[in-house]
């Protein structure tokens, strides 16, 4: 009866039509969002703070100047310890959506962000801080991956591309304001406390007034049907569809048939991902997701340094930084014009392409205007490449499994983003841009492979037919 029902909410989701309810619930998912991203990029435009700061000696280091022997040190703990407990959450914790809800996962790993942020923010030692940072990254792992899974399920099939596109561009916005705040206090240190630490302060305070903002986001509706909680969905359902009627002044068309989940001995348990249904899909993705954060992390984690290995100075490198992340929601917004209108996987194959081939021309050019203009290039192209796979493989899978599915084989970019960030370092070190940007294009040829070839057709498909 849970699948049936499941399957007739998911008909009534499809008919809606483009309305202010539905975009208002992308905007408020998106605001929640916003967090991670600022996290996340925040990595590099810091460390130059914290390593003047000095909490990167073997001193303050302590337990973690043990992984020099594994080639990791300095800042590169950091920067290991971030995405260490990225990995390390969305492997345990990758499930918790699809066991608890979307809503309440949502909602308690911007807590989790806040709180652990706000505490590493105050570390007087790198032991500490990378103790912290490791906490931080396991709590709001969880956070992108249910975000994937909520918008997928809340949004009409027609327009799931312009969700994603859209919810990428809002917390993609929040980019240039990180570069903006590195650029204007990390040199100092405003009422006697580092700028660096101003600015992961910043990121929590913003955080606690979303969470208040996002608490009016009602439960996703399938998965309550698919739980068995059936008047809770169809009490969402109801008003949504009141609301929706009530903005266009119209009658909703009847909803189509639509095919119910099948659910069964070792159905919607982790095992789930590897059986012959769906075997091959999270190969493709798990290779797909280490390939494509090589490219995406690879450069936006190291653009300041990319820029001094290109000759500008630390100070210009930090300037040009600013005005290339401007570029971070653009990408996302002009994906509006053509998300629904092509399909997924060609959007993800072409970003790629064009994000090998800027990153080989960025490590050969001299002149400060052609680096600009090549690292504007290679942010939009990855920008786009990520608004539609975070898109694509939130489409691949069912209800019952779609947040730990997604979790596993996103969990494969965390892991390799940490040991990138390491290859990276050695290549700039041993053959210089050059050698980093061969590196990245390799990558991006492994990911247009997975796509190109095993990857199938998910544009205007309903995520029922598109699990079968």
């Amino acid at each position: 009866m849970s699948e049936t029902a499941s399957a007739k909410i998911a008909a009534r989701l499809d008919r809606l039509p483009p309305s202010r309810t539905i975009w208002k619930i992308v905007l408020w998912i998106s605001l929640g969002g916003v967090f991670e991203f600022y996290d996340l990029f925040f990595t590099g435009y810091v460390a130059p703070g914290m390593m003047k700061s000095g909490l990167f000696t073997p001193q303050s280091l302590g337990f973690f100047a043990n992984l020099d022997s594994i080639k990791i040190a300095g800042f590169g703990t950091f920067v290991f310890c971030t995405f260490a407990g990225l990995w390390v959450g969305v492997v345990l914790f990758g499930h918790m959506a699809d066991r608890y809800g979307r809503r309440p996962v949502f909602t308690w790993s911007l807590v989790w962000y806040v709180a652990c942020t706000a505490i590493m923010a105050f570390q007087r030692s790198g032991e500490m801080l990378n103790v912290w940072r490791f906490i931080a990254g396991v709590g709001f792992a969880v956070q992108l991956v249910t975000i994937d899974t909520y918008i997928s399920e809340l949004i009409p099939s027609a327009e799931r591309g312009r969700a994603f596109s859209v919810n990428q561009f809002i917390t993609f916005c929040i980019v240039p304001v990180v570069a903006l705040l590195a650029w204007l206090l990390v040199p100092l240190s405003p009422l006697g406390i580092d700028g660096w630490r101003w600015v992961v302060l910043t990121g929590s305070i913003g955080a606690v007034l979303v969470w208040l903002l996002v608490q009016g986001i009602p439960e996703s509706p399938r998965w309550l049907a698919l739980q068995g909680r059936t008047d809770e969905a169809e009490a969402i359902m109801t008003a949504i569809e009141l609301r929706v009627t009530a903005e266009t002044g119209k009658p909703l068309p009847p909803p189509a048939l639509a095919h119910a989940e099948e659910t069964g001995l070792g159905q919607g348990r982790l095992a789930e991902i590897f059986s012959p249904q769906y075997r091959q899909r999270t190969l493709m993705l798990s290779v797909f997701n280490m390939a494509q954060v090589i490219g995406f992390y690879g450069f936006a984690a190291w653009v300041p340094t990319l820029l001094i290995a290109r000759g500008v100075t630390v100070t210009h490198s930090l300037e040009y930084s600013f005005i290339i992340a401007i570029a971070n929601p653009v990408g996302p917004l002009l994906g509006v014009l053509f998300a629904d209108r092509i399909e997924r996987k060609v959007q993800i194959i072409i970003g790629l392409v064009v994000m090998g081939l800027s990153m080989l021309a960025f490590a050969m050019a001299n002149s400060p205007l052609v680096l600009i203009a090549l690292g504007v290039l290679f942010t939009l192209s990855a920008n786009v490449m990520s608004y539609a796979y975070h898109n694509y493989q939130a489409e691949l899978y069912p209800t019952r499994i779609r947040s730990r599915a997604v979790g596993f084989v996103y969990s494969w970019s965390r892991i390799a983003a940490a040991f990138a960030g390491l290859a990276i370092g050695y290549l700039l070190h041993a053959g210089g841009a050059l050698a980093v940007a061969a590196f990245i294009a390799s990558a991006m040829v492994i990911g247009i492979a997975m796509i190109g070839i095993f990857g199938p057709k998910t544009k205007g498909v309903a995520l029922e037919k598109i699990s079968h």
